[in-house]
């Protein structure tokens, strides 16, 4: 399974920079799917792994390219798993919000509705397939969670998301605190990276 170019079904450019940083080593280009000016596919499913593999074969069929998609977010256990699969939308906004409006927004849910609860774990869940042709009957599928806790105040300016939030207690320092190569060393999409990697090699 030989490439050096593949397309990425998000437009979130903060996903892009961790995916680049992730396989440049492997000698694989991503490439943003608004490049091709691809719209963002529907995400209507229950569960991660279907979004994903809903994502890739949108993209691959747009731009005729190898795709890669990935479902993540954040679940948190006081709130029965939620955000979940709701996690970059999990509050509605008014309007057409940028992303970090739309950050700000879902972080406030969060909080507020952790409010009563004193258990605070949470993990972020992340699920990546790659498809090498729309109809691939055989997606390369890997995933990798990352555990940590939710505090009250935000620390940190090197992530997006909930990361300003999400403690990682053994390293004492929130996803946003942490140095990017090492963030992508220990995070949920740097495991489930490293996965379909090795899965990538396999089919060599």
């Amino acid at each position: 399974m030989k490439f050096n170019q593949l397309v990425l079904a998000s437009s979130n450019p903060g996903k892009l920079r961790e995916f680049n940083a992730l396989l440049e080593p492997a000698g694989i280009e991503v490439i943003p799917q608004s490049r091709f000016s691809v719209p963002d596919a529907e995400e209507p499913h229950a569960t991660f792994v279907e979004n994903a593999l809903a994502k890739s074969r949108h993209a691959s069929k747009c731009t005729g390219l190898p795709a890669l998609a990935d479902d993540s977010g954040i679940c948190i256990r006081a709130l029965r798993g939620a955000p979940g699969v709701r996690s970059a939308r999990f509050a509605e906004g008014n309007g057409a919000l940028n992303r970090e409006q739309q950050d700000a927004l879902n972080n406030q849910k969060m909080l507020q509705q952790l409010a009563d609860h004193a258990d605070r774990s949470a993990h972020y869940y992340c699920i990546i397939v790659l498809v090498l042709y729309p109809d691939d009957p055989e997606p390369l599928i890997a995933d990798g969670a990352w555990h940590g806790e939710i505090i009250s105040s935000p620390r940190g300016s090197n992530g997006f998301g909930y990361d300003p939030y999400f403690l990682v207690p053994d390293r004492k320092q929130t996803a946003a605190e942490l140095d990017p190569a090492i963030k992508n060393a220990i995070s949920h999409r740097g495991q489930a990276m490293r996965r379909l990697l090795e899965r990538l090699h396999e089919r060599e």
